[in-house]
């Protein structure tokens, strides 16, 4: 494809390629992301494409290789236009079926439908699932209209009019107030208000500065930023390159995790392709403006994501931190005035350039604007990628759209915003999904990670989890941060050994506060939070664990006894034969019984019983 030289010529291929895609009969969209992917989604891809190729209708149906869906639940998933049949859980033996009776005659697959596990009623497009019917996918619905690595498709879709729209003539100064009006805040974590960041970078004194994109998501759990730059990365390179313009700078970096190999993949394919076409380069569109980027691969530590680590990573430093008296868009990158944004909020800025600042300011709250992405997971029947407006109750997220609790149980708890966010109780649900709000509450939005806890979640483990997750990641830069998580660890871990003292929930309350003051970065600064929220929300655990010797979930090992009801036990000896430990002992038909000294507590006879004969104490 020729170079773009200028803005008529980019109107021009955008109507030619939209007219192509207007002549083609069908359109096949299949999920390509790392989730489906999981799920044998190429499988499906291959032989979709025999079967279109064996039909001769490769060249009147679209196959197009999508980004993410959200609904990973039930991958692999598949879109046919038109008429926006959603099939699920699709398999490649079911790709002759679906070419000849869907794709050639229109006839609906009853068994690919998604099935709602309550009602039994089948849902035959997206829009009447109920995961996504109580969503606003205002960035998710973006991954369906673009295979990510054709610039083609992202330029027919509407992709580059924000960047052309501002070449043309819109003042750098304008650009800014609009992120401003829009009330944009960073979805990394901190939630800063991302106008005010850039135009602080612009007034800094300087001729070089840098935009970077932080695509270091390293929450467990957590893969918005993940599902977005390997579905869409377009829309985030368009985002920094009028971020670029809006601050004076010409260089950009992608700083993506080195465990996302398909997003670091499809970024530097949207970069190559972007450059043979002249939207990245020198006199971009015969404009005035310049700018290019590279693709940094993580340093492979959680603590990169913290602005400053990740900067000295790409310098070719250690990842660590470094005190904050100077901030980044003053003295950031070479040491030079920099805007340092996540994935999501550059993929926000071509829809408020093109669209308005009200439009995208009329979605959400007073102090949070827009929608958010949520990566949904934890013990609930749906999970997936989540985007609802700002403001949205954690209950709607859990119940409407995650659909409750997978087993039965009653669903306990949330953790949100990643390991340094909080854990909130089921009472807390109403609150909405608001920067300040849950601040106020001990947690976070974060980046976005949603974790659903049930009733055999013990949340004094949790806090436990988050720790060890937290001690292994610190830098260990500084000494709060090195020696405190180090601490609280050793006092929680004592408590769910049965070795805890009454008086170590106030120390343990004291160190928190400590840590959270006088720690360096961000990470040391929140670490405390799983501990802080399950103290405030849940210290009657601590306190079994610490006056009773007793996990009231049934879940730290050194607090818990099984054993076997000689009432419900049938003598079937399924957990006999399941027990590795040779631990338990019966004969057929009479009620068995568990050894505890040589039992080790590992759960397989519990869930292999189907009688609920093993009881935990």
């Amino acid at each position: 494809m020729p170079r773009l030289n200028s803005f008529r010529e980019l109107e021009h291929l955008r109507e030619r390629l939209k007219e192509q895609r207007r002549s083609i009969a069908r359109t096949v969209m299949v999920c390509g992301g790392t989730g489906c992917q999981a799920s044998r989604s190429q499988t499906v891809i291959d032989a979709m494409t025999k079967e279109l190729t064996a039909h001769k209708l490769d060249s009147s149906v679209r196959l197009c290789v999508t980004g993410c869906h959200g609904f990973c639940e039930q991958g692999p998933v598949m879109i046919i236009e038109p008429g926006n049949v959603f099939y699920c859980r699709v398999s490649p033996e079911d790709a002759f079926e679906i070419v000849s009776q869907t794709v050639m005659k229109g006839e609906l697959i009853e068994r690919l439908l998604y099935t709602d596990a309550t009602t039994g009623v089948k849902a035959r497009t997206a829009a009447e699932i109920p995961f996504y019917q109580a969503q606003d996918r205002q960035l998710l619905s973006q991954n369906l209209m673009v295979d990510p690595c054709s610039i083609e498709d992202y330029i027919a879709a509407g992709g580059y009019s924000a960047l052309s729209k501002v070449l043309k003539g819109v003042a750098p100064e304008e650009i800014i107030k609009d992120i401003k009006a829009s009330g944009l805040r960073g979805r990394g974590g901190g939630g800063f208000p991302t106008g005010r960041k850039w135009g602080e970078c612009r007034e800094a004194p300087g001729d070089e500065k840098y935009v970077i994109c932080n695509a270091d998501e390293g929450d467990p759990g957590a893969y918005m930023d993940r599902c977005v730059l390997e579905g869409n990365p377009h829309l985030v390179l368009e985002g920094m390159m009028i971020g670029a313009l809006a601050v004076g700078a010409s260089r950009g970096y992608v700083y993506v995790r080195n465990e996302y190999p398909l997003a670091v993949k499809h970024s530097r394919i949207a970069v190559e392709q972007a450059r043979e076409l002249g939207i990245f380069g020198e006199n971009i569109l015969g404009s005035s403006f310049s700018f290019d980027v590279n693709i940094s691969r993580g340093g492979g530590a959680f603590v990169c994501g913290e602005s400053s680590a990740l900067m000295a990573s790409i310098e070719g430093k250690v990842g660590e931190p470094r005190p904050k008296d100077v901030h980044a868009v003053v003295d950031g990158l070479f040491h030079k005035p920099t805007v340092l944004n996540n994935v999501e909020t550059w993929a926000n800025v071509p829809a408020i350039i093109l669209s308005g600042s009200s439009r995208f300011a009329a979605k959400g709250t007073k102090g949070s604007k827009g929608t958010k992405i949520l990566a949904l997971t934890g013990r609930i029947k749906n999970t997936g990628l989540v985007e609802v407006a700002m403001g949205t109750p954690i209950r709607t997220v859990v119940y409407d759209i995650g659909g409750g609790a997978a087993n039965g149980n009653k669903i306990k708890a949330v953790q949100i915003g990643g390991p340094s966010g909080g854990c909130l109780p089921a009472d807390k649900f109403d609150l909405p999904v608001d920067y300040d709000v849950l601040a106020d509450a001990g947690s976070m939005v974060g980046s976005g990670g949603m974790v659903v806890m049930d009733e055999e979640s013990c949340m004094v483990d949790v806090a436990k989890y988050f720790l060890n997750f937290l001690q292994d990641e610190s830098c260990g830069k500084c000494v709060p941060c090195r020696i405190g998580i180090d601490r609280m660890l050793e006092i929680v871990t004592d408590i769910t050994e049965g070795r805890g003292k009454p008086e170590q929930i106030s120390l343990l309350e004291e160190l928190a506060d400590t840590v959270s003051q006088t720690a360096l970065c961000g990470l040391g600064k929140t670490a405390p939070n799983p501990v802080l929220t399950t103290l405030r929300y849940f210290r009657p655990e601590y306190e079994a664990h610490i006056h009773d010797k007793k996990c009231p979930a049934g879940v730290c090992k050194s607090l818990i006894t099984y054993s076997i009801d000689p009432k419900k036990c049938t003598g079937c000896g399924t957990c006999l034969r399941g027990c590795v430990h040779k631990a338990i002992t019966g004969i057929k038909k009479q009620a068995h019984v568990i050894d505890t000294k040589l039992c080790q507590k590992c759960g397989i006879c519990r869930s292999e019983c189907k009688f609920e004969a093993i009881l935990v104490s």
